[in-house]
């Protein structure tokens, strides 16, 4: 018990709000210490990593310096330097707690290891299903068929919420966490920026205004600009919701495009001692 108040503590002072609620909760689950680092490789703002776990089984785990939230977990190389994705991993904290998930994906691509390490993944890879996940809410913790349902559900409509954002025209790509949170909120938003900040036809004559989350959302506005199905989502405050508790999530989903075409590039990396 000693031993994890002082970790925790070193992460407290070392980290950020996010990073804090990211490794604070595998300290306290106890996954910090499920895997050891066999191997690892570093460049290009990307590293992989080679874990074994308790049971002597090894995987390989690639993350991305601009997505801290997310690592894709692999198979070990076979003898060719083929590999197969097996889930996407998720965990990123808010100011209520924390999410984590994990994802089952489909992808396939070479990883050859030696002295130093170069990957390459095909385009396509896909996203399955969310299969196992944790929520935590202020000093609620919601795990087993709750969670699952719950963060299934969130992965909806996060899913149709992005797609919504891609179909407009000029939508913006490329863009860091805290450029994406400053141009979509006022679009999601305009009813909590500053008036210098809304849209310029966020508030037309005969606008109606329905109560939710102790916010007047414009539905007017909603009307206008939203898809059929996001309309309800964003008139309840339910979208507000997802958008506080889970920005990093929106942002991956927003991006996965991105991401997929910077691993489909071959990329070398160095062992790292």
């Amino acid at each position: 018990m000693v031993r994890i108040i002082t970790i925790l503590s070193f992460i407290i002072l070392l980290s950020s709000c996010v990073s804090v609620m990211e490794k604070a909760g595998r300290v306290v689950d106890g996954s910090a210490f499920e895997e050891k680092r066999i191997a690892q490789y570093s460049g290009s703002s990307l590293e992989v990593t080679v874990v074994e776990n308790r049971a002597g089984e090894q995987s390989v785990k690639i993350t991305l310096d601009n997505f801290p939230m997310m690592a894709l977990r692999g198979s070990m190389p076979d003898e060719n330097g083929g590999f197969f994705l097996t889930s996407l991993e998720y965990l990123a904290g808010n100011v209520q707690g924390w999410n984590e998930y994990s994802m089952d994906i489909l992808g396939e691509g070479s990883l050859v290891l030696g002295s130093y390490a170069v990957l390459e993944l095909n385009e396509e890879i896909e996203t399955v299903q969310i299969t196992a996940g944790r929520i935590h809410r202020y000093d609620t913790r919601i795990v087993g068929s709750d969670a699952l349902t719950s963060l299934r559900n969130r992965n909806e409509r996060i899913t149709a919420t992005v797609e919504w954002m891609t179909s407009i025209e000029d939508s913006p790509q490329g863009q860091t966490i805290e450029d994406f949170e400053r141009h979509w909120k006022p679009v999601l938003f305009p009813e909590i920026v500053s008036n210098r900040n809304r849209p310029a036809d966020w508030l037309r004559e005969g606008d109606t205004f329905q109560r939710a989350e102790d916010i007047r959302w414009n539905t007017g506005y909603t009307e206008r600009v939203f898809s059929e199905e996001l309309a309800p989502v964003r008139d309840s405050g339910t979208l507000l919701r997802d958008w506080e508790e889970a920005l990093s999530w929106i942002y991956l989903k927003y991006e996965w495009e991105n991401i997929r075409y910077i691993l489909s590039r071959p990329i070398t990396l160095q062992s790292i001692k």
